[in-house]
């Protein structure tokens, strides 16, 4: 069975490229946790943020932006000694700024999911990659989105993050055209 060759030298991104890398995402609690996540990898690999998922989830109230937006400094501070997460005081920090941030958007278009795939047109960009080489790092989408949620207050969201968080959830279908998720996803 032939994968995108980023998701063989691990189980864990086998697994996640098997399962959720490129299904669009409308739910609003996984639309932020993966916002999250992808904002704590800038400058790691996605390897490492995946071993650490559970431990996200635990610190992070399941990623409930309620209660992120409420951490207080104390509570900033133990998270800084949770080994299960990666300890980086401005990508915490980043974290319930971005919880506010994420709320607002809530309140202002009714939910994030309306906000966040406007991006794209309310449907999957579907590529046609050969190969992972043609993948770009952004794009104009991800330039505008970078630009757009770092108006409203957000952190950690540069083209790059952002380009990466739309393969994730879906935004666009990014899987080469030889590996066998290309077709189940293009069909979602």
């Amino acid at each position: 069975m032939k994968r995108c060759a980023w998701a063989v030298s691990n189980p864990l991104e086998t697994h996640h490229h098997d399962k959720e890398w490129g299904v669009p995402v409308h739910d609003d609690r996984l639309l932020f946790e993966m916002l999250i996540l992808e904002g704590a990898q800038s400058g790691l690999s996605w390897a490492t943020i995946l071993q650490k998922r559970q431990g996200y989830l635990k610190a992070f109230d399941q990623f409930n932006a309620k209660k992120i937006a409420a951490y207080t400094p104390k509570k900033i501070e133990s998270l800084l000694a949770d080994t299960g997460i990666v300890r980086h005081k401005l990508k915490i920090n980043a974290t319930v700024t971005n919880a506010k941030c994420f709320l607002d958007i809530q309140k202002e278009y009714g939910s994030f999911d309306t906000y966040i795939w406007s991006f794209v047109g309310g449907k999957p960009i579907i590529n046609s990659w050969q190969n992972e080489s043609e993948v770009p790092a952004s794009t104009a989408e991800s330039e505008a989105m970078s630009k757009a949620l770092k108006k409203k207050g957000f952190k950690f969201v540069g083209p790059t993050t952002c380009y990466a968080y739309m393969q994730a959830v879906g935004m666009v279908n990014d899987h080469i055209v030889s590996c066998f998720r290309y077709k189940e996803i293009k069909a979602l």
